[in-house]
């Protein structure tokens, strides 16, 4: 019984098998000898990183139609499998728990929030937008075709993708007029 508690205990362990600097097994216990990486067994799929236009690249593992985890790509001539603070958090971007899926809104004056289905909530913005544009469109200024408006604005977040922002610049400056566009993502 003595004997079995002195084999269990480190230093013993690392005396018996000359491990001076006990970096192999005799620092491991039970537990952490069957650790195992989350990627284990899981497919990989390269990708890029979508939150500006440096291009980093990205491995995506999943495994049963789950996502497992991110990580830069160390065969990415680019960033060479380094990721900045967005990139690196994009697993946790897409899995957090406190992730809302639904459309909060708080009326004017209000005090509580309430669940919007999305299909009101998105007539409610539209409607929003096209009254604003309605009210504050103009024309002409000083004899020239300006075509804006300076009453509205966007300022698009640091989770909006390359295609989305292209897309948001199409639709708010060429469509609507605004003059009023930039992202978080170029800050």
């Amino acid at each position: 019984m003595l004997r079995d508690l002195l084999s269990r205990w480190p230093v013993v362990r690392q005396i018996q098998n000359r491990d001076w600097k006990a970096t192999g097994e005799t620092a491991m216990s039970g537990q952490t000898r069957d650790l195992r990486a989350r990627n284990v067994g899981a497919e990989v799929t390269r990708s890029i990183c979508p939150y500006c236009g440096v291009g980093c690249g990205q491995l995506v593992f999943h495994k049963d139609n789950e996502l497992i985890n991110i990580e830069g790509d160390p065969d990415s001539p680019i960033s060479r499998g380094r990721l900045c603070p967005k990139g690196a958090a994009t697993y946790q971007l897409h899995t957090v728990d406190s992730r809302l899926l639904k459309v909060r809104y708080r009326r004017p004056y209000g005090a509580d929030w309430e669940d919007l289905d999305l299909e009101t909530a998105m007539d409610m913005v539209a409607d929003r937008l096209w009254e604003s544009r309605e009210r504050s469109f103009v024309e002409k200024q000083d004899g020239e075709w300006v075509m804006q408006t300076k009453a509205i604005g966007h300022l698009g977040g640091a989770t909006l993708d390359n295609e989305e922002n292209y897309l948001i610049k199409k639709l708010f400056a060429g469509g609507l007029g605004m003059v009023c566009v930039s992202n978080q993502a170029r800050i």
